[in-house]
Formats: structure tokens, sequence, C-alpha cells
């Protein structure tokens, strides 16, 4: 047993040593941490090379800007971490450096495509220790050139703010390019502010320092790009410059003697724009060219921006165009915004008056939370609102097409303007509402007790059912003021002139026609002639009953009436060819009163009493039997041998079955046929007017002779008024609220409707999809069936977004507008931009990449445009504190370059060196040795320099 155990025991002591030889094997082929190093780099590119560049973008690429994309991996060595990143495009045909796309910093400094970067993962970011940065290039040079990779690699260097890099790039076999940047801050030389001095810098790179480098030539590839930037709004400074002429600001020029950029937008009436567009950025760019002596330099930096080959501009947007906080919105959105809100707390009071009444349990909180404006502040709204002389304009034309789908009042009437003030009254609350209304409403009772016009309102045609309710009230309630006055003046003119008229005079009178005896007040404005034409025969005769509906009935009557008939009064003219069935004698159509004025809710009532009490045909007349009594009366005294039969034959020719088949005419379409000789004319009544107590016929055996002159209005505007006077001041909160959000809405979209901005397709379409929209979304409230906190109240607050998104993009619309407008294609092309741009990422959260991103599209100028541009840019004036002395030369308008980059370039054969027997074909006929890219202002100069070296 104890000999098995020992066995045992060696045993497992002999693969203890063999597991321990096993983990602690040792590959001498990765001797040291640094080879590991290469050895993980080698794999990272080696995976990222197998990998292409589309499979990379369908794993975890990230998009840096346009084509440009990156993968990164992070890698160990020596206790630290690094992490290394590649850069690469999805197009990789074209030039290196294209100056209109936007290249990566490292792609513009060395003219490369595709790099990697690698840097510690540090809070700088970069590396400050020398020959750590040397040695991780080391590292990845060896790693690229082992996956035969000719991808460049940098190390940012230094501190963060140099933006310097070393970098280093295998170009095959034989050629090695080596990069270097750095920048300087502060105290840039005045030599190399300068062309000139750029120019010999270059040059010192590769000729011998002993040269007097102005008195030699050497050929040197040159390219330059300036960014000009134009004044920003400066309201101090505008109107002080006298060398700006009209022409200039006719030609698109920054409109700068104007204290705001939008005084003339239809908005600015109730609130001023920031201007969406800030300022714009010119890019002039002179194309590659070759100079050969620093003298041509110093000529380059004399030449104006117009010589450059291409321009190239892009405007500085506002960033409050992305921000939809309110605390920054400004405009009718936002106003908008507040009146849904206050629907919203409409619900919790019966009366307007609770809102402020200090009875009200609930008035406290509201106190506290809700500022009512001063008296003062009341009192100037009141006479905006109800100044004299203000009439009610003409606007059908100037609404939008789709408008009348929204029920609300129209733009330039009086309640759309009491809703748009409302909108910036006390900051939209209920409780200023609420005392605005009550105001308002006090000032049209006072209006109806003095007879006095409502302003902004007509006083005449039909009311319009399509508008909101109170509209339809207040349109009513100017015709009853308007017919009020006139009765009262015509009162009193009849009064006067017979204290006035002379006996004689009222005995003549007297012995005229009983109809001109006595006019009542109303004739002017009840009687109105039938639109049935009279014949050819008849015409000139109608006209004449038109215009003086009150002169003696025998101007009237026609020429076959016999003596002993009876007098004709109140004719409009003979209705065709029409006979009357009991005398020989042509049928008179007769003025009649206009039918009584109806708004929504009268003909609401109206329909529920028929349906309550069926569809019969007598209910029906007794609804109308006040017309229809005033136009039989009109009729009898029109026709005095009149029957029933010749009234129906007139007014209801569908009520008359005719055996005489000529005879087919009415008062509204006449029959051209048929003539004195048809007479009496065949027929019979249809049976529901032949029937046995027919309402009609009843009504007509107690109608009594009377022209509509003389008979009395059928709409008492006295009672009509004070029931809309009633209706307004008992009007419940929400119902007043739900009708001042559609009007609000209608009348705000209208304000902004009339914008001019040119030629701009995209906006008008952005238009029309804004009244679409608010179209679906407001028509729950024309049902009346609104709750607080329901889902159309969410629906509206969506509204409210999107009328925002409408807004702002009408604001940019408008100032491109202004400012190219002998440049329309250069605004319709930024202004498609910024659609493209803009209205995906209104209303989104400031976080995220998207919003991240700033607008940076840009157009190219042409010719004919160059000077509408440069007219932007306008001379800085003295007073103006940031101007200083200018040394860089190539000015527009007075203003350097805000930027200026330069490429120079040395490209050399190398078919004749002693490398030549083992170059490769692609480098046979010349390769950019030298390459140097500057970039700065008077008072920073950033360099990058590459070289390529035959290793």
């Amino acid at each position: 047993m104890a000999s098995s155990s020992r066995m045992e025991s060696d045993g497992d002591d002999e693969a203890e040593v063999e597991e321990e030889e096993v983990e602690h094997f040792d590959d001498f082929t990765l001797a040291s941490s640094w080879e590991r190093f290469i050895s993980d780099i080698e794999a990272v590119c080696r995976q990222w090379m197998a990998d292409g560049p589309k499979n990379l973008l369908k794993k975890d690429a990230r998009e840096v800007s346009e084509d440009l994309y990156k993968v990164k991996s992070e890698l160990k060595f020596s206790a630290k971490n690094y992490c290394m990143e590649y850069y690469f495009g999805n197009k990789n045909e074209g030039k290196v450096i294209d100056w209109n796309s936007t290249l990566h910093d490292l792609q513009l400094c060395f003219g490369v495509k595709e790099f990697l970067v690698i840097a510690p993962q540090s809070a700088s970011g970069v590396v400050l220790d020398a020959p750590e940065a040397s040695k991780l290039l080391s590292a990845v040079a060896i790693a690229l050139s082992n996956c035969s990779s000719l991808w460049p690699a940098f190390v940012p260097v230094h501190v963060p703010s140099r933006k310097a890099y070393i970098g280093i790039q295998n170009m095959g076999t034989v050629f090695t390019r080596r990069f270097e940047a750095d920048h300087i801050g502060s105290q840039v030389p005045v030599k190399l502010m300068h062309l000139e001095g750029l120019y010999e810098l270059f040059v010192s790179k590769f000729a011998y320092s002993t040269l007097d480098f102005s008195m030699h030539l050497f050929k040197v590839h040159f390219t330059m790009k300036l960014t000009y930037r134009s004044l920003p709004h400066d309201d101090d400074v505008q109107g002080d410059d006298p060398n700006v002429t009209e022409s200039e600001i006719d030609l698109g020029g920054d409109t700068h003697n104007r204290t705001q950029w939008d005084d003339d937008c239809p908005w600015s009436e109730w609130y001023s724009a920031e201007d969406p567009i800030k300022g714009f950025e010119l890019v002039a760019i002179w194309s590659e060219k070759v100079v050969e002596s620093s003298l041509e330099m110093a000529e380059l930096e004399n030449y104006s921006p117009h010589e450059a080959q291409n321009w190239i501009l892009s405007p500085d947007m506002s960033s409050s165009l992305t921000d939809s906080s309110k605390g920054n919105r400004i405009g009718f959105a936002s106003q908008l915004c507040l009146l849904l809100e206050a629907l919203n707390m409409s619900f919790e009071a019966q009366f307007m008056e609770d809102f402020v009444s200090v009875e009200n349990p609930g008035s406290n909180n509201l106190k506290s939370s809700m500022v009512i404006p001063p008296p003062t502040v009341i009192d100037r709204v009141l006479k905006e609102l109800f100044h004299d002389g203000a009439r009610f304009p003409d606007v059908a034309a100037a609404e939008h097409k789709t408008a009348r789908a929204i029920k609300g009042a129209p733009r330039e009437s009086l309640f759309a303007q009491f809703c748009l003030h409302s909108l910036w009254f006390g900051n939209c609350n209920i409780r200023a509402i609420a005392v605005i209304w009550i105001e308002f409403v006090r000032e049209v009772r006072w209006c109806w007790e003095e007879s006095q016009p409502l302003p902004l309102m007509p006083t005449t045609g039909a009311i319009d059912l399509s508008t909101c309710l109170i509209n339809q009230k207040l349109h009513m309630l100017a015709i009853c003021i308007e017919r009020k006055r006139q009765l009262n003046e015509d009162f009193q003119d009849c009064i006067g002139s017979q204290d006035h008229s002379s006996p004689q005079i009222e005995e003549d009178s007297l012995d005229e026609d009983s109809s001109s005896i006595m006019q009542t007040p109303g004739e002017n404005f009840d009687g109105k002639r039938d639109s049935s034409p009279a014949t050819s025969d008849d015409s000139q005769h109608s006209e004449n009953s038109v215009s003086i509906v009150s002169t003696k009935s025998e101007d009237a009557e026609p020429t076959d009436l016999k003596p002993s008939d009876c007098i004709r009064r109140g004719s409009a003219g003979v209705a065709g060819p029409m006979m009357l069935l009991k005398s020989y004698q042509s049928m008179h159509a007769p003025f009649t009163q206009e039918a009584p004025l109806m708004t929504e809710d009268m003909h609401e009532e109206r329909l529920h009493a028929v349906e309550a009490f069926g569809d019969s045909f007598n209910f029906s007349a007794q609804l109308e039997k006040e017309i229809l009594a005033s136009d039989m009366s009109a009729f009898k005294a029109a026709n005095p041998d009149s029957v029933f039969e010749d009234f129906i034959r007139w007014h209801s020719p569908g009520d008359w079955e005719s055996d005489d088949k000529k005879e087919t005419g009415s008062s509204k379409s006449p029959a051209i046929e048929g003539s004195k000789a048809d007479w009496p004319p065949q027929g019979r009544l249809s049976k529901r007017m032949s029937e046995h107590g027919n309402l009609w016929r009843k009504i007509w055996n107690d109608a009594t002779a009377l022209p509509a002159s003389e008979q009395k209005p059928v709409m008492d505007p006295n009672r009509e008024g004070e029931k809309i006077l009633h209706y307004l001041e008992t009007l419940r909160p929400h119902q007043l609220l739900e009708q001042m959000v559609c009007t609000a809405f209608r009348a705000s979209a209208s304000t902004l409707n009339q914008t001019s901005y040119g030629g701009l397709k995209q906006m008008a379409t952005k238009m029309d999809q804004l009244y679409i929209t608010m179209t679906s979304a407001l028509r729950p409230l024309q049902a009346n069936h609104l709750s607080p906190g329901s889902e159309t109240i969410e629906d509206i607050r969506r509204l409210c977004g999107v009328f925002e998104h409408v807004e702002k993009l009408l604001a940019i619309a408008a100032s491109l507008h202004r400012k190219f407008l002998q440049a329309p294609r250069l605004s319709e092309a930024i202004f498609s931009d910024c659609c493209s741009f803009y209205f995906p990422r209104m209303g989104t959260s400031s976080s995220g990449d998207n919003a991240q991103k700033e607008f940076d599209k840009k157009q190219p100028v042409r010719a004919h445009e160059r000077l509408v541009v440069s007219n932007m840019f306008t001379p800085p004036t003295a007073n103006q504190s940031w101007r200083k002395v200018l040394t860089l030369g190539n000015l527009l308008n007075g203003h350097e370059p805000i930027l200026r980059e330069i490429i120079f370039s040395k490209r050399d054969k190398i078919s004749g060196n002693h490398y030549a027997a083992r170059t490769p074909t692609i480098y046979q006929e010349e390769v950019e040795t030298y390459r140097m890219y500057t970039c700065g202002t008077s008072n920073d100069l950033r360099v990058a320099l590459s070289v390529v070296s035959c290793d």
C-alpha cells in the first residue's frame, strides 16, 4: 500500500511539473512588451484592412463629417492605455485637396485621405514626452510595414492648444514621407504675416540657407483660400455711414440703415424677431498656379478677392433655430402655446367674470401666478381696436386659399384683431384674457347704444357661416347698428321735412298716390328687386323702377293696364311673358324685403325645430310665415288683380303644373316664348298646394296688399342686437377660448402668409402644409365637446410645434429674400439647404449627435452674383471699436480676411536619381517632395510640413 501511494504521489508531482512548464512557456519571437505592442497594433490594422470600408460602416464606424468615418481600438503598453483611430472615407476618388468639401484637420494639413491617429487616453489626449512620441510612432510604422499598408500615422504631441503632430508614412519600397505640424499662438513675426515671408519660409526647407531667396527663382505650386466674415448687426452704428448708397441696398446689401431688419415684415406689428442669418462667410479661392519668386507673392497680396477663381458663400445661422426651449421662443407659436394653456384652464369657471372676481375662491391662486397689465395698457389696446375710421377691408384675396376651412375669423376682422392683441396681453394668461374680454364687450355695447359703427366689421352682405360664431354675431350686430342708425336718421329727416314744408306743398303731396305720402324709414335697405331679368321692351322701365321705389305708382304700370284697375305699387318690372290668370295683364315682379339674417346657432335652432316636428310642409311654412307674408303682400301690391295661383307661379314654379308647355318660365328663369295670345294660362296647383287647409293659402288670404317699402321690417334690429349682446356677455369661458384658439391660429398664419419671400417654392409648400395641418387639428374644437386634458389639447400643442418650425423657416426665407433681391438663385439654393438641415432638427433635444452639428452648407457664387455678395460686406466705420490695423492684404471693401490658408508644394522628377532603378512605375513622373500648409491671421499662425525622402 505504501509503495502504491508513493507511486501515485510521484505521478502527481510529475504532472504538476509538466503543467508548470506549459504555463511558463516563453515565445522568444515576442521578446519584449514593445514588440507585443507592435503585434497588437498589427493585428488591429490587419482586421481593419480585411474588413474594408464597407464592412466597417456596417459595424461600429462613426461619422465624423461628410464622407469621413472612423473606427477605434484601445491598446495597452507599459501600464498606459492608448486609443488608435482609423479615419477613412467611403469614396476615395478625386483630389486629395478640395477646398469646397469639409476636410478633417489632418487631411487639410498634410493632403492625406485615410490615416491613423494613436494617442494616450489621458485628460490632454497628447503625448507630452518626446521619446514616448517617437516610440509610439515607430511602433505604428513597423506594424503598418508588416501589414504592407500605406496608411499614414500621426501622434499628437506637446499641448492640445498647439495642435502639434508628428507622423510618418511608408510610400512603398523606396520613399518615406514624414510629417510635422505646429502652431504659434501669439507674436507672429511680421515677415510671416505676408505672402512673401511665407514663400521664403517654404523655400528655406529645400534650398541652401546661404542663398538670397529674393534673387533666385524656385518653381513653387501655390493655392490660397481666404475667408471673409460680414459685420455683425450693430444698432449703435446703423445709419452712421454716409458712404453706403441706396443702390447698394437695392443690390442686396445689408439693410443696415433700418432700426430692425424685419420692420417691413407683417409680424413686426406684434413682435420683432431676431434675424436668423447673423451674417455671411465668404471664401475666395485662388486655383493652383506656379510662382517663381517672392516678388510675385508680394504682388498677389495686393490682388482683390474679385480676381479669385471661385467664391463660396455660407450663412452664419442663429443658434435659436434649433433651440425650442420656452425661454427662447419669441413669436406667434410661443403665444399660441400660452393661449392653449388658457383654454385648458377655462373650464374652471362658468363666466369670464369669475376669473377676476374677488369672491371667487380660486382667484387667489390665479392672482399669485397671473399678472394683469395696468389700465393704461388696456386703454391702449381698446383704442387700437375701436379707433375711429376703422373699416373692414376687402381681404378675400389676401388670405390663403384654404384659410376658410379653419372656423375662425378673418385676419382683419374685429374679433381676429382682438385675439391677436390678446396673445400679447399680459402674457396671454386666463385672467388677462378675462379682463380684456369684459372691456371689449363693454365697448361693443357702447357702440350699440350710441349707434356708432362697429370697427373692422362689414355693415352689409350675408353672414359668413364658415367663420366662428362670435364673428357671425359681430357681423350681424354691425348690420343691426347700421339699420338702427338709418332708421333714426330717416325718422329725423321725415320729421324735419314735415316741420319745414309749406302748407301748399303738403296739399300737393296729399293729392299724390298714398304710397308716396309717408315712407317707412326702412325703405332704403329693406326693399330689393327680384333677380329675374326683364324683357328687352321693359328693360329701361325696370331700371327706373329700381332707382325710385317710392315714386308714383303710375310710373311702374304697364301700358296695357286699364284705367279702371287698382293702383299698382312696388313693382320692379314685368316678370317676362307671364300673364295673370284672372286679368289680361302682364305679371309684375315686386320689390321684396331681404331675407332675415341668421347666424349659425339660429339655423341650428330652426333645424332642431323641424326635426322635432317632422318634415311637415305646413310646419316649414309656419317657420317662414313672416317672410311669406311679406312676399305675398308685396306681390299683391304689384299685381292688384292677382290670385293665389299667380303667386305660386312666380314664387314656387315647381308647385304649378302647367298644361301649356310654352309657359315654363318663372321670376327667376322666365320663358322667352309666350305671348298674350296664349292667355289665359292653362294649369293647376300641385297636390300639396291644393290640399284643404293649406297654410300658404291661409297666409295669402290674410295678407294685405302692401309694397315692401311700407311693410314692417322682417328683422327687428333692436331685438336682434340685444340678443347678440346678451350672448357676448354670458358666453362661457371655454366656448370663448375655443373660438379664440381657432381664430388666433388662422389670423397668425394669415399674418405670416403676407410675408414676401420671393419665388421660394419650398416655403409656399410649407405654408400649404401648415394650413392643412391646422385644419385637421382644430376641427374638433368646432364640435364644442372639448374637455380639459383631452387628446385634442395635446394635438393642438403639437400643432404649436409645427407652427414654430414654419415660423422660423419663414423668417429665414424673408431674410434671404431681402438680402438677395438681385440674386434669387442664391436665396433659393441657401433656403433649400436650410430646409433639409433644420426642419428635421427643429424641436429636438439639444443633446445628441444631430443637435450638436452646425449648419455648414456652402453655395458657389456665380460671376454676376459677386457684386450682390460683396455689397453685404459693408465698409467698417471709424467708430467701430473692433477695427484694427490691417496687415494681411487682399482686402474686400476694407475687410481683411479672418482666415488665410495657403498650400505651397514642390514636385520633383525622380527618374534621374540613383534610386531610379528600383523606383516603382507609379513614381516615374513626379512626386510631391515638399508640401507646406499654413493657416492663420495676424495673431496666430499654424504651419504643417510634409517631406518625402528616399530611405
